[in-house]
């Protein structure tokens, strides 16, 4: 197992992050994603620390807080000294029936930290990050607010998830101003089969110093290998009750092709490959695996062992790539001369 800087932070955290969506099964969504209770959930999370990973991530959302609440018992069961893993959690979504029981005001974030962490049973959280883009809610209070909880010593670092490009930057630019927390990472969905991110989001971050934490890097079981262009061939995948997220199933089977002759030539799984692609991707700090059974977990944890050749980095490369999309193409026929310049020069 690697560890990378968080960002622009001195805070190691490991290459691949254990996330919780499995945990609880409670409500909506959450009982077609995963159903794992408590016994199940510590020999996950234990097996997961055996293993290197000190990167846990949970949100208020998962299974209606039940998530949290099975997370924190977990460390304290398998008594886990708190300064050796990095807990991060989540705000934004729906956690009540009031109308101000969700968003990013002031007033959401202040009582949402206080319930995650009585949930998870400890006083601070290493990375606090919003879950959502909040329309009814300005920036500047999201930002001083977040600010006020690392000041207090509730949290350690702000990130953010799911936000535009603009809107990351928008809020850098107002976190610079009054001298606040700024956002250290990034949280986003990022795979082979969607690589919209590297558009607007992946030059922002390299450009501001952000890291990248992958959700979903497997395409919702999407890129596991249990999935065909003739259908699926085992029952054991999310994709097969909750079809998320969208993909293009063209290109992604184009994708599966090519990672399944590389995995069947190196002995190794086809969800290995998906996830050593994105480990060799330098923008990412840390994937996010999620699992129901410890196999799942296992294999998971083998795509650290296994580096992709430059060919096959390549072949990868070419069957994924993005259509080309203005203002992109354009950025790159103007710059050409510029970026020959630079290169005779150094």
């Amino acid at each position: 197992m690697r560890y990378r800087t968080l960002g622009p932070t001195g805070l190691f955290v490991s290459e691949l992050c254990l996330g919780t969506m499995t945990f609880g099964g409670r409500g909506g969504i959450w009982s077609r994603i995963g159903d794992l209770q408590q016994a199940e959930a510590d020999g996950l999370v234990g097996r997961a620390l055996e293993a290197g990973i000190n990167f846990i991530d949970t949100a208020d959302v998962y299974s209606e807080g039940l998530a949290e609440s099975i997370l924190g018992q977990a460390l304290q069961n398998l008594q886990v000294v708190r300064d050796t893993v990095v807990i991060a959690s989540k705000v934004f979504g729906e956690t009540g029936p009031g109308p101000n029981a969700r968003g990013l005001s002031r007033s959401h974030i202040l009582e949402a930290v206080k319930a995650s962490l009585r949930r998870l049973g400890t006083d601070y959280l290493d990375l606090y990050q919003v879950h959502g883009f909040d329309p009814a809610t300005p920036i500047e209070e999201t930002v001083r607010a977040l600010d006020d909880l690392v000041r207090q010593g509730h949290v350690r670092y702000v990130g953010v998830s799911n936000w535009a490009a603009w809107q990351i930057v928008k809020a850098l630019g107002v976190a610079e101003r009054h001298g606040a927390a700024r956002f250290v990472s990034l949280q986003a969905y990022y795979t082979l089969a969607g690589r919209d991110l590297e558009r607007e989001i992946v030059p922002m971050l390299r450009s501001e110093g952000l890291g990248l934490l992958v959700w979903s890097p497997l395409a919702g079981g999407l890129l596991s290998g249990k999935f065909t262009r003739e259908g699926r061939t085992g029952s054991d995948s999310r994709r097969a009750t909750f079809d998320f997220p969208p993909v293009d199933r063209e290109r992604a089977f184009d994708c599966i092709d090519a990672m399944r002759a590389i995995a069947q030539r190196r002995g190794v799984s086809v969800a290995q490959v998906a996830l050593a692609w994105l480990l060799q991707q330098p923008v990412v700090t840390s994937v996010i695996v999620g699992a129901r059974r410890r196999a799942q977990l296992d294999d998971n944890l083998g795509a650290t062992a296994l580096r992709l050749e430059p060919a096959e980095l390549e072949a990868l490369e070419r069957v994924s790539a993005l259509p080309p999309e203005y203002p992109g193409w354009m950025l790159e026929r103007q710059g050409e001369t510029r970026r020959r310049q630079i290169a005779q020069a150094r």
